[in-house]
């Protein structure tokens, strides 16, 4: 969606309908192409051509639809693939951007400057915008730990403050009640952002809990091959308004290659997400059973501390879990570095399994004090449980694990 003043080329998201969510996807942006086919062509154009003046001073003063320039988000592809989005969280309206980090950073930067109240635990990268960014800008940034979400209502100390949070968080897996913190944040004229990632919209649709924005890394399971790099907000139109315009200058765009791949990845968002919560709840059942292991943080298993509240506000766990590995940092590592199936990468939602340390990766950047504040610890290994056979992944931790 473009602000009042650029122009939008296709029809906003129409309200979600008795078919199921499967159909929905696949056939929600289906483009009238004049050569039959059932998907929109990729239009790698930068700008478009107009018969005269007036045309132009149409369409750019946003009386007529229309495209004008792609950095501006006005290109079919990228509409197309919005339309889809918006859809995925039965939202009115969505914003594809560049990177998860693009999206999180425009919607901060639209809707967080009469402050920032952050609850739990979060992304690495997120902390490090927040800290090395935001606060030297003037903007007040508050982090709350995930048990001390009751003083929430005391640190929304003004109207017009955003409360952001991840849940799952990463790389803990904690759950934060969405319901509950949308009715403290509305309570005191805030909003809620939540980051989707980690559960994806088959599993948890935030703006059905109350949430007012809900944001992603479509490089992760939206994308589900690794093999793009985008981000993604959904929210009113009213919303998204503003983080339109801090996208458009600030040069946030995606390429219309990139949004026709993550179009292509939405149609097996369904199938996709249903095997990698039953691979993952296998892996980690069976990681709970091993000498070698200290704890296995996964919503999936009934021991989990947020199980029941998962439970509750998710249709499905996820593909992600974490392991703790009894013993040292080097330990953990050479877990890692002794898997054959799992691929030592960053990352996650992809068909293939990855592993990566988060004191290395994720929250290389983050203190140890600070990480283990947290309750993230050096001997932490995340896993992203793909699409293999389950009996291959068990299989291939067992035999890193035997090596310790």
């Amino acid at each position: 969606m473009q602000s009042d003043s650029e122009p939008n080329a296709l029809p906003k998201s129409e309200p979600s309908s008795t078919q199921g969510k499967a159909t929905q996807i696949i056939h929600n942006r289906r483009h009238k192409d004049s050569l039959g086919s059932p998907y929109s062509p990729v239009y790698n154009t930068t700008t478009y051509r107009f018969p005269d003046t007036a045309s132009l001073q149409e369409v750019i003063e946003g009386r007529t639809p229309g495209n004008l320039y792609t950095r501006w988000g006005s290109n079919p592809t990228i509409r197309e693939l919005e339309q889809g989005l918006a859809r995925l969280e039965e939202a009115e309206d969505a914003l594809a951007f560049a990177s998860g980090m693009a999206a999180i950073s425009a919607s901060l930067f639209a809707h967080g400057g009469n402050g920032i109240v952050c609850v739990g635990d979060l992304y690495g990268g997120t902390q490090e915008l927040l800290t090395k960014h935001f606060q030297p800008l003037g903007i007040s940034v508050t982090f709350l730990l995930q048990h001390d979400s009751e003083q929430l209502a005391g640190a929304l100390s003004k109207p017009g403050m955003l409360v952001y949070c991840e849940t799952p968080a990463n790389p803990t897996l904690a759950i934060l009640d969405i319901q509950k913190l949308a009715e403290q944040a509305h309570a005191k004229g805030a909003l809620l952002a939540v980051d989707n990632t980690f559960a994806s919209p088959i599993n948890q649709r935030p703006l059905a809990l109350g949430a007012d924005l809900t944001i992603h890394s479509a490089s992760k399971f939206l994308g589900g091959h690794s093999d793009i790099t985008a981000g993604a907000v959904m929210a009113s139109t009213k919303l998204i308004s503003p983080i339109a315009l801090w996208r458009k200058n600030l040069g946030q765009i995606l390429a219309p290659e990139t949004a026709a791949l993550l179009s292509r990845s939405l149609r097996t968002l369904p199938v996709r997400v249903q095997q990698h919560n039953e691979n993952a709840m296998k892996v980690a059942s069976a990681m709970t059973k091993h000498p070698a292991i200290e704890r296995v943080l996964y919503p999936g298993l009934p021991n989990f501390p947020g199980h029941s509240l998962a439970a509750r506000q998710m249709d499905g766990f996820g593909g992600v879990l974490t392991i703790e590995i009894k013993g040292s940092r080097e330990q953990a590592a050479k877990v890692a570095d002794n898997l054959r199936v799992f691929l030592l990468a960053t990352s996650l939602g992809g068909v293939e399994s990855l592993v990566s340390q988060p004191c290395n990766t994720s929250h290389h950047s983050i203190s140890r004090e600070e990480r283990e504040l947290h309750g993230i610890t050096d001997g932490m290994l995340r896993l992203s449980v793909g699409l293999e056979d389950t009996h291959d992944l068990i299989a291939d931790l067992q035999q890193a694990l035997a090596q310790l």
